[in-house]
């Protein structure tokens, strides 16, 4: 069975900067051992950065969220913590948006049995992955543990765990 994880935007700026929130810090020990056991099983791992230039004031998600973060290249652009390292030689897909293009071609051009999604933030950029791989790969089985997923607003997560799951996108440990 090939498996792949996807880590969505573990970045410094969510977890405890410019955009950061408790439910966010508290995510990163579930996380790191869901790396380990895809990485000790033999499933692939990738993850996304939010990846930002100074021009973000400029953009569109730059005028309806007036927060600059995820600068490329600074402190709050890294991945968070321990993940920093664990994730260091698996490849990885920068996006100025809140779903991958590039990570949906990278899904194109393989063949997963299971894709499994955690990160940050549920109700934006998680769904909008997840949206991205069932389109993909229509006949993997695509999941988000909601354990190892977080948002700052719980009716916004909730409503999206229901979309998800109406896409047919399971999403376990509600």
């Amino acid at each position: 069975m090939k498996k792949l994880l996807i880590v969505v935007d573990y970045q410094n700026d969510f977890v405890t900067g410019a955009l950061g929130f408790p439910e966010a810090a508290a995510l990163e020990d579930a996380i790191h051992d869901k790396v380990q056991q895809y990485l000790d099983g033999g499933g692939d791992v990738v993850y996304t950065m939010d990846t930002h230039g100074e021009d973000y004031s400029e953009t569109q998600e730059g005028k309806k969220l007036p927060v600059p973060h995820c600068l490329c290249g600074s402190e709050g652009w890294q991945l968070h913590g321990r993940l920093r390292y664990q994730l260091a030689y698996c490849p990885y897909f920068e996006k100025n948006t809140f779903g991958s293009t590039d990570l949906l071609h990278f899904l194109e051009s393989k063949t997963y049995d299971s894709i499994e999604l955690v990160g940050v933030v549920s109700n934006i950029c998680v769904i909008s992955n997840a949206v991205l791989a069932k389109a993909a790969q229509p006949e993997a089985d695509i999941m988000v543990d909601a354990g190892c997923v977080a948002s700052n607003d719980k009716a916004m997560q909730e409503k999206a765990f229901d979309v998800m799951e109406n896409l047919h996108i399971r999403v376990v440990n509600r």
